[in-house]
């Protein structure tokens, strides 16, 4: 379920990134792993995650986690969060999945429900999921953040894309 790499020890607490892939996430990871933080990076992809732990372990001295995670699927997250606890008390947690209907854009009256409905269960029930599992935890210590991270479209729409707009 989970690869560690190593390489130093952490006075921080636990980051768990979600959703990493080779832009954002990845230097989000690598940005609490320089300021210290043992990171725990979670994505459906395995192998790529795996390879960003490394990278991360061995450019900033510190322990990064590679764990998978279907952030559409309730038990894959609770899964995926035993690991992240085991490692310790999670200080942050940054949400930062998302799957786009399409990686072209995309009209509005050709997508279907079925690639809706995994695009809002990744964004919002994923994040909600994720929370969840890290909350309680943060309220019993009285501290804790949590960060979820969209693109612009989420504020401003985009046309083709959709499913990424909340206004």
């Amino acid at each position: 379920m989970r690869n560690m790499t190593s390489s130093g020890s952490s006075c921080r607490g636990i980051a768990a990134i979600v959703g990493v892939g080779p832009n954002l996430g990845r230097s989000i990871a690598r940005k609490f792993a320089h300021e210290g933080y043992t990171v725990a990076i979670l994505a459906r992809d395995l192998g790529r995650l795996s390879r960003f732990a490394d990278e991360i372990a061995r450019e900033e001295k510190s322990q990064v986690f590679a764990i998978r995670i279907d952030c559409s699927d309730s038990r894959s997250v609770r899964e995926a969060f035993e690991g992240v606890l085991s490692l310790g008390f999670v200080e942050v947690l940054v949400y930062n999945a998302y799957q786009p209907v399409s990686w072209q854009p995309t009209n509005f009256t050709e997508i279907s429900f079925d690639s809706f409905q995994k695009s809002i269960a990744i964004s919002s029930l994923g994040a909600f999921l994720c929370a969840q599992q890290v909350l309680s935890g943060m309220v019993e210590r009285g501290k804790g953040t949590i960060i979820f991270t969209g693109c612009s479209a989420s504020l401003n729409g985009i046309a083709g894309f959709s499913e990424l707009c909340k206004n």
